[in-house]
């Protein structure tokens, strides 16, 4: 079908691999729960655009640059780890009044909200080497569609991931008007900021070997 092997294979492998945590999921969690559903569905979308983005790159051949270039590669990896980290730190700085409001909490804009997520994900260059190293194995190679299997596949994972993710929503929006308490949320913005951190240092460590 269209050049693509063992499609339901690939469906199977996506959901797996969509539910493993990791920082799409610890952004969708902190704004769902301390924002409320509305941003955390903008941080989904922000989220999934940045694995168009993704899926587009891999499909036109360009993420290679980053498999090829090792200054192309840690330049990605820096901004990416900087990124994250700039959201720990800013998690774990933000202060809050004795009572919040949900209207206070959600002053921070659906754009920016959105915005975040999709850099959160086009700036990790974990996920172009993985699109680089998992999609191939479900293409033919004696397709002739050119990027077309490759773009099929990438919107199929997009589309696994976000019926994972706004069932995270869903659950974790609910946990928001519990929060309300300045200590609790004092306290979750602390874990949710060292977490971010703590993923921008591993990604660090991240080589451009595939399987780092």
């Amino acid at each position: 079908m269209w050049g693509i092997e063992h499609y339901w294979i690939f469906i199977l492998s996506s959901i797996l691999l969509n539910i493993t945590p990791g920082s799409d999921t610890i952004y969708i969690l902190s704004r769902s729960i301390f924002q409320g559903k509305k941003a955390g569905i903008m941080s989904v979308y922000g989220i999934v655009s940045g694995s168009l983005v993704h899926t587009l790159l891999a499909g036109l051949g360009l993420s290679l640059i980053l498999m090829q270039s090792a200054l192309a590669f840690n330049i990605v990896k820096w901004i990416g780890a900087a990124y994250l980290i700039w959201l720990g730190v800013r998690s774990i700085m933000a202060r809050h009044e004795d009572k919040p409001s949900m209207q206070a909490v959600e002053s921070q804009s659906n754009r920016k909200v959105y915005l975040q997520g999709m850099m959160t994900n086009v700036l990790n260059p974990k996920v172009a080497l993985f699109y680089l190293a998992f999609i191939p194995q479900f293409v033919s190679p004696e397709q002739t569609y050119g990027a077309v299997p490759f773009i099929l596949l990438g919107l199929t994972f997009s589309t696994t991931g976000i019926l994972w993710c706004m069932l995270l929503v869903l659950f974790s929006s609910k946990m928001a008007k519990r929060l309300q308490s300045s200590r609790i949320s004092t306290y979750m913005n602390k874990i949710t900021g060292s977490i971010f951190i703590l993923l921008g240092l591993n990604l660090l460590r991240t080589s451009r070997n595939v399987s780092s």
